[in-house]
């Protein structure tokens, strides 16, 4: 490789990483409310304004979807009214804040899906990065994966019944 071409990718890659730098902001943050099981309220450390954030990387079973009403009770019992971390990752198309969201250095999301709460998601591509998680939670019949049938994916759900709150959640 030539010393212009190491130049021009050195260059690339340096861009690249300032954009993704950029692209995520670590903060603080308590969680004053539990919509579902991978959507919560947080108000950010030093404002009074909630935050509505959708944890990156899961998609828990919808609110009138069998297990939906257990993800959220799963999620409460981890976060609710605690002090959080953030890694906000950007928005979606409901305006809802993306992000990874723990407790004492724990990915609560990465929680839902060990314990058969959630699946690992990632939009537009379906396996998230917790798919490990979710194939063992699926070997130990954990959480929705201990239902006789197999469960349905919130995805697939949506597909056939839309979403329980209607759009925008």
């Amino acid at each position: 490789m030539t010393a212009w071409r190491r130049f021009m990718l050195a260059l690339a890659l340096s861009v690249c990483g300032a954009s993704a730098a950029q692209a995520t902001e670590t903060w603080l943050g308590w969680v004053s409310w539990v919509m579902d099981g991978d959507t919560v309220l947080l108000v950010r450390e030093g404002q009074s304004k909630p935050v509505k954030l959708r944890i990156e990387g899961i998609d828990a079973p919808e609110i009138c979807q069998v297990g939906g009403a257990q993800a959220r009770d799963a999620m409460i019992r981890l976060a609710l009214r605690k002090h959080v971390q953030v890694q906000a990752l950007g928005q979606d198309s409901y305006g809802r804040q993306i992000g990874r969201l723990s407790l004492d250095g724990v990915d609560l999301g990465a929680e839902m899906v060990r314990s058969g709460m959630a699946w690992a998601y990632r939009f537009r591509t379906g396996t998230g990065p917790y798919a490990s998680a979710q194939r063992l939670a699926q070997q130990q019949k954990l959480g929705v994966f201990a239902q006789t049938q197999k469960p349905m994916s919130p995805s697939v759900f949506r597909n056939f019944h839309g979403p329980c709150h209607g759009a925008g959640l």
